[in-house]
């Protein structure tokens, strides 16, 4: 790795926290992504200019109109392709070094072991419960860390599961312990374009401190963000010692 890497890392480079070995590091660090949709779309697109050389893709649509106001991988012409396939054509055009391994099934209990397994970091922008407990079992018994984001409308909220590591860190379970009698999907309540952006780069950003082992980690906390007052709070997060999961 010559010139080319120090031109297009550079601004990584010169950071302290990240410096030449860390840029290396990232290049050597594989990210799964559970959906690409406008969590994913966000992460996907920094995580590769970031210089992640691995970067999976679990995803099983196809691309719609409708998506386009807040899924930034694609464009108009893309209507109607997989969501996979228009999502490695462009993160292949952001960075030549990553390397796209593509998924295009739905992420369950049953897949979940020979999906997750060769991933450093689990980035779970799933749209519904079912799929992210299947997540977060997953990540937990393979002890792999699991950032989740979700959106509705102008509100969301993040946070970084490690429960693996015992208490006090929570598992996804001991914030949601039960599956909702109702679940309101994106299409009844909507969802603001431009929060999705911002959660799956804070998605791509916790990512890149987990792999390099830098800042500080938002497992136990939890980010919420309220984008139509332009709030954001930190809570605690606590382990939950009736989690089904984690103990």
């Amino acid at each position: 790795m010559g010139t080319e890497f120090l031109r297009r890392y550079a601004r990584h480079i010169v950071l302290p926290e990240i410096g030449e070995n860390g840029q290396r590091k990232l290049l050597a660090s594989s990210v799964l992504l559970i959906g690409a949709g406008g969590l994913g779309s966000a992460a996907a697109g920094y995580l590769a200019a970031a210089g992640v050389g691995h970067i999976g893709i679990v995803e099983p649509d196809r691309v719609e109109l409708s998506n386009l106001q807040r899924q930034i991988l694609y464009d108009t012409a893309d209507i109607g392709r997989a969501k996979a396939s228009a999502a490695q054509d462009r993160i292949e055009e952001i960075n030549p070094d990553c390397k796209v391994e593509l998924f295009q099934q739905k992420f369950s209990i049953y897949n979940a072991k020979s999906i997750t397994n060769c991933f450093d970091i689990v980035v779970d922008g799933s749209d519904n419960f079912a799929t992210r407990f299947a997540v977060n079992e997953a990540c937990f018994t393979a002890k792999i860390p699991l950032i989740s984001a979700a959106i509705s409308g102008f509100n969301a909220q993040l946070s970084t599961f490690k429960a693996y590591l015992g208490a006090p860190h929570p598992c996804y379970r001991c914030l949601v312990p039960e599956m909702p009698e109702r679940e309101i999907t994106c299409e009844q309540e909507g969802i603001i374009g431009p929060l999705a952006g911002l959660m799956g780069s804070f998605q791509a950003l916790e990512a890149i401190k987990e792999l390099l082992f830098i800042g500080e980690s938002l497992s136990g906390s939890l980010l919420i963000m309220d984008a139509l007052n332009l709030t954001i709070r930190k809570v605690a997060l606590p382990k939950d010692p009736a989690c089904p999961v984690c103990n």
